[in-house]
């Protein structure tokens, strides 16, 4: 049982609680769900193929199972506290052991808390789990402001630079006085704000994407270093659909998503499928059941608005980084995209005190790959603890 700090006073409890109703009405609007004609080419160029969203969606409306994950994430304590005007809601999980190192991690969009849910016992009870008690964490898992069950903001603003100040307060909220930051996708963002923040008791940070391309390219690349621009217009091109209407309009994305679970699920398949270490399919990558569940989340939350207006509050934000000067670990990941070379990496990062590649996996590291990121937290951040 998580014990609470004086300093946490305004923090408190929350139990995930989605009403029968809601389920049935999914399901109703599933078996409802009135389908587009099919794509005229044979493979995913044009977006999410027919056949494969109508499987997902019978699965969906027929054997997917929210109440496990309700009870999954009912089995952690969660809470809720009000930060910068917004309830945030949170997982908070201290390890046994005393030593422990506060660790926050930060999802992305189509990203949740869900993502970390394999991560959470591996990292705040190593040795169950066939590691060291020394590589202990306490973890907290946030919900970003508009996603999940975080309030919506309902005024403009929250820049990762502010989300990153309200992540702060939250540490400090909790009674942490020397902690650590880890993030991927937009969850990296916020992170390397906290990092070109260094506020006080931020001991270092892990980043599974980074923000580290050099301000003006050069004309002359090594073939790593084209890899990177070639993934990066990629990312930009013919992958960025869903990222350039959510930054330009969110809203209209938003309305298009609430009214249709079907609409939902092929907004959020087709970035898995694309960003995922796979052979031709998401699902060779990510379970149904883990696609599902992120989907399910942005669905009875009713949050495709107001987490698409992450891209909206940070169009200026590039993958060009800010120079850090405090410690940095990474872990790159094969089918990353964009993925960035070493070189650009040391140049940004220049304290750079762990460099990893890891031999598979893709964007959604922690979906993908939990055992492998969960080694590459304890070794990148193992000589913080000292």
């Amino acid at each position: 049982m998580t014990v609470l700090t004086p300093a946490s006073a305004l923090v408190r409890p929350f139990v995930v609680s989605i009403a029968d109703a809601e389920i049935d009405d999914l399901k109703q609007r599933l078996a409802r769900t009135r389908w587009p004609d099919p794509e005229t080419v044979g493979d995913w160029s044009q977006g999410v193929r027919v056949g494969d969203a109508r499987s997902l969606v019978e699965y969906w409306e027929h054997r997917y199972d929210w109440r496990r994950l309700e009870s999954e994430l009912n089995g952690f304590p969660q809470f809720l506290t009000e930060i910068d005007g917004l309830d945030i809601h949170f997982i908070h999980v201290r390890s046994k052991n005393p030593d422990a190192m506060p660790l926050i991690l930060t999802h992305g969009w189509p990203g949740s808390i869900v993502e970390f849910l394999k991560l959470i016992g591996p990292l705040t009870d190593p040795v169950s789990f066939g590691g060291d008690a020394a590589d202990s964490f306490d973890v907290v898992v946030p919900s970003l402001p508009g996603f999940g069950f975080s309030q919506k903001p309902t005024k403009s603003g929250w820049t990762v630079a502010r989300i990153a100040d309200a992540w702060v307060e939250l540490m400090k909220r909790l009674g942490y006085t020397r902690w650590a930051a880890q993030g991927g996708d937009w969850g990296a963002a916020v992170t390397t704000a906290l990092g070109a923040m260094q506020p006080e008791g931020l001991l270092g940070i892990h980043l599974n994407s980074q923000f580290a391309f050099p301000a003006q390219i050069p004309d002359t690349l090594s073939p790593e270093q084209r890899y990177a621009v070639e993934t990066l217009a990629l990312y930009t091109g013919d992958l960025g659909g869903s990222n350039h209407l959510q930054g330009t309009k969110p809203e209209t994305v938003g309305f298009a998503l609430a009214d249709s679970p079907a609409g939902q699920a092929a907004w959020i398949y087709e970035k898995f499928q694309s960003k995922t270490d796979n052979h031709g399919l998401a699902e060779d990558a990510l379970s149904i059941d883990d696609m599902l569940d992120a989907i399910s989340l942005y669905w009875f939350t009713n949050s495709a608005a107001s987490s698409g207006r992450i891209y909206w509050e940070n169009k200026a934000l590039t993958f060009a980084g800010p120079k850090l000067t405090l410690p940095v670990a990474v872990t790159v990941f094969p089918r990353d995209i964009p993925r960035l070379p070493r070189s650009w990496i040391e140049d940004t990062y220049s304290n750079l005190i762990h460099y990893g590649e890891a031999d598979k996996g893709g964007h959604f590291a922690a979906l993908e790959q939990p055992e492998i990121l969960v080694d590459e937290i304890r070794t990148g951040l193992r000589s913080l603890r000292a």
